[in-house]
C-alpha cells in the first residue's frame, strides 16, 4: 500500500500547477452546454412549436456562435482580460442565460441564448489557453493533459446528457435548465477558489503597465457585455447570420493563408501550412459530427426503434454513447499510444487525422445499411445507430484533443490565440453545414415518418459517408508531405 501511495504521489507531483484544477472546472463548465446542445432542437419543436427546418437552422446558428466566438475569445483572452477573468465573466453570462431559457417562452429563449452563447463562445478558448500555458512547447506531457481534460469535458457531457434525457421523458424543461444553471455556477466557485493558481503565463497583457491594464480591463468588460445585444439581434435573423458567419470564416481563412505566406521564419511557416491543410480535413469531420444534435437526433426520434431490452432510450441518452467512448477511451488511447511509441511505432497528427475521417465515413455508411434492414414499419434497429456513434467517437478521440495540443506546437507565439480560436471557428462553420445537411430531409408525412423519409436519409448518409472517406484517403496520400512540413518545424520529432 505504501508503494502504491508513493507511486501515486510521484505521478501527481508531475502534473503542472493548475492542470488538475482545470480538469474539474471543465466538468462543471460543460454541463450547461451539454443540456442546450442535446435539447435545443427538441425543446424548440415540442415546447415552442418551431418547424423542423427552423429548429435545425437555429441549432446550426447556435453551434456557429458558440464555436465562432471562440476566435474572438482567443483574441480577448490575455490581451484585454486575463484568461481566468474572461472565463468567469463568460460563465456568469451562461448562468443568466440558462435562467432566462427556463422561463419557457420564445422571447426569453432568444434572450437566454444571446447571454449563454456570448459566455460560452468567449470562455472555452480560455480553458485551453490556460492549460497549454502550463507546458513548454516541447513538453511531451501536453498531449496527455489535453486528453485528460477532454475526458473531463465529456464527463460533463455525460451528466448533462443523462439529466437532459431524464427531464425530456417528462418534458420538464424548466427543471432541466435550472439544473444547467446550478452546474455552471459550480464552475465559477471552483475558479474563484483557485484564482491565483490559474494566473496567466507569458501573455501580452502581462507586459503592459497598470494604467493600460485598467484601460484594457474596462474595454474587455465592455466588449463582453456589448456582444450580448448583437448576438440577440443576429439570432432572430438566422439565415442572414449563416451567410455572415460563412463570410467571416472565409476572411479568417484568407488571413491565415496571408500570415503564413508572409511569415519570415521558415520552420514556423511550414508548421502553419501543415495546420491549414489539416484544418480542411477537420472541417469535413466536424460538419458530419455536428449532425448529432440536429439531423441524427431527428433521425433517431422518427426512424429508429429506441426500445432496448424493453426500455425506451431517451434521444439525449443516445449521445452518451459518444461520451462513454471518450471518457473511457481517452486515457486508454493515451496509454496505448505511449506504449506503441516506446516500441518505435510512428503515431503522429497526420496519421490520426486521416484515420479519424475514415472512421467518420464508416460511421455514416453504417446508417444506410441499417435502413436497408429496417422492419416493415421502416424503423431501423437501434444497434446500427450505436455502431455509427462508436465509430464517430473513436474518430473524435483521434482528432479533437490532439488538435488542441497541436496548436501549442505548430502555432507561432504571436498567433497562438488567434489560431486556437480559428480552430474552433472551423467547428462553428461545420455546425452551419450540419444544419444545412439536416434540413435536406423535409417534414415527414403524418403517421408514416420512417417510411416516407428513409430513402432521403439513406441517400444523404451515403453521400456524406463517401465524402468523408474520400477526404480521409487524400490525407493518407499527403501524410509524407505533412510529416516533412511538421518535422522541418521541429527537428526532434513529428507533431
Amino acid at each position: 500500500m505504501e508503494e502504491l501511495l508513493a507511486s501515486l504521489k510521484k505521478r501527481l507531483a508531475q502534473i503542472p500547477d493548475g492542470a488538475g484544477v482545470l480538469f474539474f472546472i471543465q466538468i462543471f463548465a460543460t454541463l450547461g452546454f451539454a443540456v442546450l446542445y442535446s435539447t435545443l432542437v427538441l425543446y424548440a419543436t415540442k415546447h415552442l412549436h418551431f418547424s423542423t427546418k427552423d429548429a435545425t437552422t437555429i441549432m446550426g446558428v447556435f453551434g456557429a456562435f458558440n464555436y465562432g466566438l471562440h476566435l474572438f475569445g482567443g483574441y480577448l483572452g490575455g490581451r484585454f482580460l486575463s484568461n481566468r477573468a474572461l472565463f468567469v465573466g463568460g460563465m456568469a453570462l451562461q448562468v443568466l442565460g440558462c435562467g432566462c431559457i427556463a422561463a419557457g417562452s420564445v422571447a426569453m429563449l432568444y434572450v437566454g441564448l444571446a447571454l449563454f452563447l456570448t459566455g460560452s463562445g468567449l470562455n472555452v478558448t480560455c480553458i485551453n489557453m490556460m492549460l497549454t500555458q502550463r507546458f513548454k512547447p516541447d513538453d511531451a506531457r501536453r498531449e496527455g493533459a489535453f486528453l485528460w481534460n477532454y475526458a473531463g469535458m465529456n464527463i460533463g457531457f455525460f451528466v448533462g446528457f443523462a439529466a437532459a434525457g431524464h427531464y425530456q421523458l417528462t418534458e420538464n424543461y424548466s427543471g432541466l435548465f435550472t439544473f444547467a444553471t446550478i452546474g455552471n455556477f459550480v464552475a465559477i466557485i471552483i475558479a474563484a477558489l483557485y484564482w491565483k493558481t490559474l494566473a496567466d503565463r507569458d501573455t501580452p497583457l502581462e507586459e503592459v503597465d497598470k494604467g493600460k491594464f485598467r484601460q484594457r480591463f474596462v474595454a474587455g468588460i465592455g466588449i463582453l457585455l456589448g456582444l450580448v445585444p448583437v448576438v440577440w439581434f443576429l439570432l432572430q435573423h438566422p439565415h442572414g447570420t449563416e451567410r455572415l458567419v460563412k463570410g467571416i470564416s472565409a476572411i479568417v481563412a484568407l488571413t491565415l493563408v496571408w500570415l503564413a505566406w508572409k511569415h519570415r521564419d521558415a520552420r514556423e511557416k511550414n508548421n502553419m501550412w501543415a495546420y491549414l491543410i489539416l484544418t480542411i480535413g477537420s472541417l469535413v469531420f466536424w460538419a458530419l459530427y455536428q449532425m448529432a444534435p440536429s439531423g441524427l437526433q431527428l433521425f433517431a426520434v422518427q426512424n429508429v426503434n429506441r426500445k432496448v431490452w424493453g426500455h425506451e432510450v431517451a434521444p439525449q441518452w443516445i449521445q452518451n454513447i459518444n461520451t462513454i467512448v471518450i471518457v473511457v477511451g481517452g486515457p486508454l488511447m493515451h496509454a496505448l499510444f505511449v506504449k506503441l511509441r516506446a516500441r518505435g511505432f510512428l503515431i503522429d497528427v497526420p496519421k490520426q487525422f486521416s484515420i479519424s475521417l475514415i472512421l467518420m465515413g464508416l460511421g455514416f455508411l453504417a446508417l444506410p445499411v441499417g435502413i436497408a434492414f429496417a422492419g416493415a414499419d421502416g424503423m431501423s434497429s437501434f444497434w446500427w445507430l450505436f455502431v455509427s456513434y462508436v465509430l464517430q467517437s473513436i474518430g473524435e478521440l483521434l482528432i479533437s484533443p490532439v488538435g488542441y495540443a497541436m496548436i501549442g506546437k505548430l502555432a507561432p507565439r504571436q498567433y497562438q490565440g488567434i489560431m486556437m480560436g480559428s480552430w474552433m471557428l472551423v467547428t462553428g462553420l461545420a455546425s452551419l453545414f450540419a444544419g444545412d445537411f439536416s434540413s435536406m430531409v423535409p417534414e415527414p408525412a403524418e403517421g408514416s415518418a420512417a417510411l416516407s423519409t428513409n430513402p432521403l436519409w439513406s441517400r444523404l448518409f451515403l453521400a456524406l459517408g463517401c465524402g468523408s472517406l474520400v477526404v480521409g484517403v487524400v490525407l493518407v496520400v499527403l501524410i509524407p508531405f505533412l510529416r516533412k512540413l511538421i518535422t522541418d518545424g521541429d527537428k526532434t520529432s513529428p507533431a
